[in-house]
């Protein structure tokens, strides 16, 4: 039996394999894997996949941090709107 993690993703538990990115949550949680919102009002989701585009930017735990970057741990809060 594998281990798993539970986050709570914008007000909603989700639970993953255990070593998953924070950007791999996103798309399990909302099948989109939108991250963020940009100023024009686009919805923006992880790109590059190795933090280069900064396009996974959310507030993890209170601080914003790269999604794809980031590993889930139990109990994290991840807010992708600002």
């Amino acid at each position: 039996m594998s281990a798993h993690t539970l986050l709570n993703i914008d007000g909603h538990l989700v639970r993953v394999q255990a070593g998953t990115s924070v950007a791999a949550a996103l798309r399990v949680a909302g099948g989109m894997g939108v991250a963020r919102t940009s100023v024009s009002g686009l919805q923006r989701a992880p790109f590059c996949g190795m933090g280069v585009c900064q396009e996974c930017r959310v507030l993890i735990d209170g601080r914003r941090r790269l999604a794809c970057q980031t590993v889930c741990t139990e109990g994290m809060r991840v807010e992708t709107s600002e």
